[in-house]
């Protein structure tokens, strides 16, 4: 019977084996080990393009070229990445709770979606260079994109966190949101913080008596003159907040935290006070990712206090003031100040609450999932007969999780504008790609905005395959009457539809943006 005994233990084990081999969680629809084989495939072809391109990267006889080669080798690397965090959560999804929020479906399905875009900004990178170059990539990244488009589907979010207070239907008419506030014990008030705010977050937040690891001041008294010497000393990978301090002053240079420096904190002394400023454009020979004043990569990155901005004026186009590509970033009381594609919110997401953003075309593009929150949002006057638009948000496949939640805010013109208001339209956005979201809750909109509402990119594109909706705005800008009748376009009746674009649900916010300490509104503020 020994040979009976051998064989149930083998036939045991042989399960067991087969068991792990099949494992299929809640959020993927295939099975664990499928789902890894081909993000290991995919891995693999990003190395395969890496290598044809590295050979380009010292080659001097082009900037704009050198300059593209050199975004698309980054933006691989970025992918490669973001493929190995997907591959660890779905190996391990208790592991994987490290990278992200601890809903694996939704860290899953904005990983992926992160990747599909880089390949994307990795071709437009060469427009305006010669095609060789691009001819002899354009195969790999078409079958590299063809295969993450593949992937998406297959990721679904985790189940839905409960609201905290079932969304149901509301009372018909516009009014003010009350929104929460910091108030400022200079104006003699109590200051008060939510609850969940930690005490050690809360002296992160406090405005005297800031606690930093490090500090920047132009005149010597830190312990560095420029903020590139100060990132270099952070730690990498850190799984702990390092904080910065940026003294007052302007800072004239081109900063860029790469993907290893996680939970970077950069506190300045206030809007306009400390400003980071640079004037990089696609017109000098920058690629539009590349022309950031300020650009940061490494996961959870929190800014407060703040003003980042590029100079080079309409006339130089494309000229970003702030790029982000990381994932669970948080901007604070800072401000983005630039022209055409001022804040590239380029993947993953992010969250902005009480910011100034300035521009004229497109300010505000990216294909992040992003939300915004009691921010001011100011057209500018850019060349003559140019259009304003606010947002062009750039989804690029239904499955993308990205799109842009704008809540609680002012849409308005900036001073600069204000004479020129029957002469300069300005517009809430319009299709950068295939599948543009873009939702606008319960703002208060000025007459800047037209009637109509919304621009078109290129006669019919997008209009059927768009989202775009309005939830309760206020103002002399967000009448309804005359707006678009784009079959992409969507008013939005009730708080159940509205709700899916709450930070609790849009960007999963009740799981990480309580350990930064900045405050939100989780749901609509009804």
């Amino acid at each position: 019977m020994s040979w009976l005994k051998g064989f149930l233990i083998f036939l045991m084990l042989s399960l067991c084996v087969s068991s792990e081999d099949s494992m299929q969680y809640e959020y993927l629809k295939v099975p664990a080990s499928e789902f890894v084989s081909s993000i290991n495939t995919i891995v693999e072809v990003i190395r395969q393009v890496s290598s044809i391109l590295s050979p380009f990267a010292e080659f001097s006889g082009d900037r704009r070229l050198q300059n593209a080669v050199s975004d698309c080798l980054d933006l691989l690397d970025f992918s490669s990445e973001e493929l190995s965090w997907s591959a660890s959560a779905s190996e391990n999804p208790t592991a994987g709770k490290g990278n992200g929020t601890g809903n694996v479906g939704s860290d899953t399905k904005t990983w992926l979606s992160a990747a599909l875009s880089n390949q994307d900004t990795c071709m437009e990178g060469f427009d305006g260079t010669s095609g060789l170059v691009k001819s002899l990539v354009a195969g790999s990244l078409d079958q590299l994109y063809s295969m993450l488009r593949d992937l998406l589907p297959l990721v679904q979010p985790d189940q839905k966190q409960k609201p905290i207070s079932k969304p149901g239907p509301i009372a018909k008419g516009p009014r003010a949101p009350p929104g929460r506030r910091l108030r400022n014990t200079k104006d003699n008030e109590s200051r008060r913080f939510p609850d969940w705010v930690r005490s050690n977050d809360r002296k992160l937040l406090e405005t005297n008596g800031v606690s930093y690891d490090v500090s920047v001041a132009l005149d010597g008294t830190g312990n560095f003159t420029n903020i590139m010497d100060a990132i270099k000393e952070a730690p990498d990978y850190s799984s702990k907040r390092y904080v910065i301090y940026i003294k007052k002053g302007l800072y004239l240079e081109n900063v860029e935290i790469k993907k290893k420096k996680w939970n970077l904190v950069m506190l300045g002394d206030g809007i306009d006070v400390t400003i980071i400023s640079g004037n990089r454009s696609f017109v000098d020979g920058w690629t539009t990712f590349r022309s950031a004043t300020f650009a940061v990569s490494g996961r959870g990155f929190l800014a407060r206090d703040i003003t980042f901005q590029n100079t080079a004026g309409p006339e130089k186009h494309q000229a970003v003031a702030l790029r982000s590509d990381s994932d669970l970033s948080v901007f604070y009381r800072c401000a983005m100040r630039g022209y055409q594609d001022t804040l590239y919110t380029h993947t993953m997401r992010q969250f902005y609450r009480e910011c100034t953003i300035t521009g004229t075309v497109d300010f505000i593009f990216g294909d992040g999932t992003v939300v915004f929150q009691n921010c001011q949002i100011l057209a500018r006057r850019g060349l003559p007969n140019q259009k304003n638009t606010i947002t062009a948000q750039g989804r690029k496949d239904f499955n993308q999780p990205s799109g842009f939640s704008i809540q609680f805010s002012n849409i308005s013109a900036d001073v600069d504008l204000v004479p020129y208001l029957n002469t300069t339209r300005t517009y809430l956005g319009r299709p950068w790609k295939q599948y543009s979201r873009t939702i606008f809750m319960r703002n208060n909109m000025s007459d800047v905005v037209r009637p109509e509402g919304w621009l078109e990119w290129n006669a019919e594109f997008a209009l059927d395959t768009l989202f775009y909706g309005e939830f309760m705005n206020y103002g002399p800008g967000s009448g309804l009457s005359s707006r678009v009748k784009w079959p992409g376009y969507h008013v939005l009746n009730n708080s159940g539809q509205a709700y899916n674009f709450t930070v609790s649900e849009f960007i999963k916010g009740n799981l990480w943006l309580p350990s930064t300490g900045v405050t939100f509104t989780d749901g609509l503020g009804i």
